[in-house]
C-alpha cells in the first residue's frame, strides 16, 4: 500500500506532535506545511524534511498530490479549514476541539457526509493505553452500570496567551482547551450517553496574572499578556439522558496549592481512576479491594498517545474505517461546550 501523504496546516506548538508522530510512521509521509508565518512553517519544514511550504492553506489543498492534512490552527479556523479539505478530496484529523460553535460543527458533518472523505477530530485521550484498557474492561463489564465520573484539570499559573486567551480565536479558555479533552474521555468511556443539559458556571476572577514571579508556566508562541478574554476557571454537571451525571471543574489560574489533574469513573460494580495513577476498586469476597494493573505507564504517556492517534488516522484513511473519534462526537462534545458557556451566561441549566 502506498504511503499517506500528509500536509500539516499550522505551525504552531501542537504541531510537533503531528509531525513526529508521522515521521515516525511506516504508512505516512509528510509533503507539505502550511503557516502564516513563513519563516516558522520554513522552521518544520526544514526540521522534518518537508518539500513544500505554503502560507496559504488553498494552495496547499490545491496540491493533487497530498492525500490527507492535519489541522493544527487557531479554532476559529477549524471550520472553514476542514470543510475546504474535505471538498478538496482530503481526509482530515482536526485538532481538538472540533470548532467554535454548534452551527460550525454541523457545517462540518455535513461536508463529511456529502464527501464521503474521512474526518478524526483530535480526542487524543482516548488513543492513550490507559484510556483504552479502561475501556476494554468497562466493555466486559467489569465495572458494570457506569452512573457518575466526575475529573478535575486544574492549573494554578497556566494561560498561555496569545490566542488562547483571545476569546475571538479561541472560543473560550480553560473549558474548550483544557476541559474538552476530560469531558470527552469520561464520556467516551461512560459509553457516550445522550447529554440532556448542562449547568456551568465561569469565573474571570485573577486574570493573566503575567505579577507572578519564580514559577514557570507554558506559554503560547505569540505569548501576550495584554489580552485575556477567556475565563480563569470553569465548572459543570452535566446530565445524561440514560441517568447517569458527570462533574467537571478546570482552570488556567486558580490559588490552588499545586496543578491537578483526575479522571473518576464510577459503576454499580466497581470504580476506576485513570489520572493521576490507573487503578481499579472492585469487591473481593466482601472487601473492597484496590486494584493496580501491572503496565507501562500510571499515567498518560502524551506522546504515545499521539503517535496511536495519528497511526489510527492513516489507517482509517487507508482502509475507509471510521475513526474511534469520527465527526459525529465532536458535533456532540460541542453542544456541551457550547452549553456550558450559554448556562454560565444566563445562570440557569440550559436543555441540550
Amino acid at each position: 500500500m502506498n504511503k499517506l501523504r500528509i500536509g500539516v496546516i499550522g505551525a504552531g506548538s501542537i504541531s510537533d506532535l503531528h509531525f513526529a508522530s508521522y515521521t515516525k510512521s511506516e504508512d505516512a509521509v509528510i509533503v507539505a506545511v502550511c503557516d502564516l508565518n513563513r519563516e516558522r512553517a520554513a522552521a518544520k519544514a526544514e526540521k522534518y524534511d518537508i518539500a513544500n511550504i505554503y502560507t496559504d492553506y488553498n494552495e496547499l489543498l490545491a496540491n493533487p498530490e497530498i492525500d490527507a492534512v492535519s489541522i493544527c490552527t487557531w479554532n476559529n479556523t477549524h471550520a472553514e479549514i476542514s470543510i475546504a479539505a474535505l471538498h478538496a478530496g482530503k481526509h482530515v484529523l482536526v485538532e481538538k476541539p472540533l470548532c467554535k460553535t454548534v452551527e460550525e460543527a454541523q457545517r462540518i458533518q455535513d461536508a463529511v457526509r456529502e464527501t464521503g472523505k474521512i474526518l478524526q477530530v483530535g480526542f487524543v485521550r482516548r488513543y492513550d493505553t490507559n484510556a483504552q484498557l479502561v475501556k476494554h474492561f468497562i466493555d466486559n463489564g467489569q465495572l458494570g452500570e457506569i452512573y457518575y465520573a466526575k475529573a478535575s484539570c486544574l492549573r494554578r499559573l497556566g494561560n498561555p496567551g496569545g490566542w488562547f486567551s483571545d476569546v475571538e480565536r479561541s472560543g473560550g479558555g480553560p473549558l474548550i482547551d483544557i476541559g474538552v479533552h476530560v469531558i470527552d474521555v469520561c464520556w467516551y468511556l461512560m459509553g457516550k450517553p445522550k447529554p440532556v443539559a448542562v449547568s456551568g458556571h465561569t469565573y474571570n476572577k485573577l486574570g493573566n496574572r503575567k505579577n507572578v514571579k519564580n514559577l514557570s508556566f507554558y506559554q503560547a508562541a505569540d505569548y501576550d499578556a495584554e489580552r485575556n478574554t477567556v475565563e480563569d476557571l470553569a465548572n459543570v454537571l452535566i446530565r445524561f439522558e440514560n441517568g447517569a451525571s458527570l462533574m467537571v471543574d478546570v482552570s488556567f489560574t486558580l490559588h490552588a496549592k499545586k496543578d491537578e489533574i483526575a479522571v473518576k469513573l464510577y459503576g454499580d460494580k466497581g470504580g476506576v481512576e485513570l489520572e493521576p495513577e490507573i487503578v481499579f476498586v472492585t469487591e473481593i469476597l466482601d472487601t473492597i479491594t484496590n486494584v493496580t494493573p501491572q503496565i507501562n505507564n500510571k499515567s498518560i504517556d502524551i506522546n504515545s498517545a499521539f503517535q496511536n492517534e495519528i497511526n489510527h488516522f492513516v489507517s482509517c484513511c487507508q482502509t475507509g474505517e471510521t475513526p474511534i473519534s469520527p465527526v459525529e462526537d465532536g458535533l456532540e462534545i460541542m453542544k456541551i461546550l457550547c452549553g456550558i458557556y450559554e448556562s454560565a451566561a444566563k445562570g440557569q441549566e440550559i436543555r441540550l
